[in-house]
């Protein structure tokens, strides 16, 4: 017997999708209500719904709002294809492409810009519910959220590579549990996925890209998960980020340049980063900001130069003493590591300074051990050609000149620390006396 609880948004009889699929969710979201208003019906009575988005272009004028549990939106396709790379060729040659926007269940937020203090009414999805049980098992899966445009920012940077729009994928407001973002698409956002408050949160296996903020973990959490997800944020914003959480697992992810960080903690305890290609074109990949006992390991870490026409001179403002990987806080363990750091020593910030790969700012008891730095002095060019140049930088090993580097520094508000095999006696800078140490060997020594 077919289910009354699944919805397609092209045979629901209110509203017009193609024109605001927001005004069609909201109107399934009111029937489910209305049909499921009884608590305890057969040990049962609230199962939640499914509302279907086929392949197709959906303009949302609606803010769509989520208070039910047990609610499955789902489409067919996360449809991500780059509009960075199509709004930076000239339009003369646009007629030439293949394509031209994202495809396949694909939602375009026509929202008002949110203004200062207002982000929340820029999004496309926003879940709110008070009292008790917390709202539970909302899922979102298989379709795109696309921010169409960015505008003008002040910077002098092209409107389109401003990466501001006032404009977020999906908004919870409130303490949530068990909820699920996966297979999705989400482009040309400034906010893509922020998230209040999560309890057993999965973020798992989506194209994040392109948003001036990727996944912001706010408020509180526990329990959560971002695994196995393609991230790139903007200059100003980061690609994945968290605060006030216990337990969260950043796993396999590949996270692409461009993001002030690929990873920043903010009193993030007992958790773990590890697995994961990161890369970016500036310092300060991963923040540990009063963040204590958490495991960052068997990561590769890249930083070098970018090599895009369009964002040459853009960065996160961040000069080379800061670190790669910059870690305040008390018994974080920081192994087995790789880290590439392949610049033109020309361009070092401060000139003449030493890079600093791991910097301890602050804390106690950190176990730092087994890391494995290699710094290449190269050339740095540029070239119109987004993937071709970024293919071309990546696959560069020819031998070139090192240079020096501190592999670890350990600031005076940082102690009793143990920092093993992760720099010979030069690279790294630590007092001695309140710092155990023991350098990479050395050939001939």
């Amino acid at each position: 017997m077919p289910s009354n609880n699944c919805y397609d948004v092209t045979t629901w009889p209110v509203g017009n999708p193609a024109k605001d699929v927001g005004e069609v969710i909201n109107s399934i979201i009111a029937d489910v209500k209305e049909r499921q208003a009884a608590t305890d019906v057969n040990d049962g009575g609230k199962p939640g719904a499914v509302i279907y988005i086929p392949p197709g272009d959906y303009h949302l004028r609606t803010q769509v709002v989520i208070d039910v549990s047990f609610l499955r939106i789902e489409g067919s396709g996360h449809g991500f294809t780059s509009s960075s790379i199509r709004h930076n060729v000239p339009e003369d040659e646009w007629p030439d492409l293949h394509e031209l926007w994202p495809g396949g269940s694909r939602i375009i937020v026509d929202l008002p810009p949110a203004e200062n203090g207002e982000e929340a009414k820029g999004a496309a999805f926003y879940i709110e519910r008070s009292g008790s049980p917390r709202i539970s098992s909302v899922e979102f899966s298989n379709f795109c959220i696309d921010g169409l445009h960015f505008v003008p920012d002040g910077s002098g940077l092209k409107a389109e590579n401003t990466y501001v729009n006032g404009k977020t994928g999906i908004y919870a407001a409130t303490a949530n549990d068990s909820f699920r973002v996966t297979g999705m698409g989400f482009v040309y956002l400034e906010n893509a996925l922020t998230i209040y408050n999560a309890d057993a949160l999965s973020i798992h296996d989506n194209f994040i890209a392109e948003c001036g903020s990727c996944i912001e973990l706010r408020g509180w959490g526990q329990a959560s998960k971002i695994t196995d997800n393609l991230v790139g944020a903007g200059p100003k914003g980061h690609s994945i980020y968290a605060e006030n959480h216990g337990g969260l697992l950043i796993t396999a992810n590949n996270v692409f340049p461009r993001g002030a960080s690929s990873v920043h903690l903010n009193g993030v305890t007992r958790s773990s980063v590890t697995n994961n290609r990161l890369h970016s074109f500036y310092p300060g990949l991963v923040v540990l900001a009063e963040s204590s006992e958490n495991l960052v390991a068997t990561n590769h870490f890249l930083r070098d130069h970018e090599p895009w026409t369009p964002f040459v001179g853009v960065d996160n403002g961040l000069d080379d003493l800061n670190g790669l990987l910059r870690v305040g806080g008390s018994n974080n363990t920081v192994v087995n590591n790789h880290f590439s750091e392949v610049i033109d020593s020309e361009s070092i910030r401060p000139a003449g300074a030493t890079p600093v790969i791991i910097r301890l700012t602050a804390g106690v008891g950190n176990f730092v051990s087994n890391n494995h730095v290699v710094a290449k002095d190269v050339h740095s060019t540029s070239s119109d050609s987004c993937f071709e140049a970024q293919v071309d930088a990546l696959l560069t090993t020819e031998e070139s000149e090192g240079f020096a580097v501190t592999a670890v520094m350990v600031d005076p508000a940082s102690s009793r620390n143990t920092i093993l095999d992760s720099g010979s006696d030069a690279q790294v800078i630590a007092d001695r006396a309140v710092n155990a140490f023991r350098a990479t060997p050395s050939i001939g020594f």
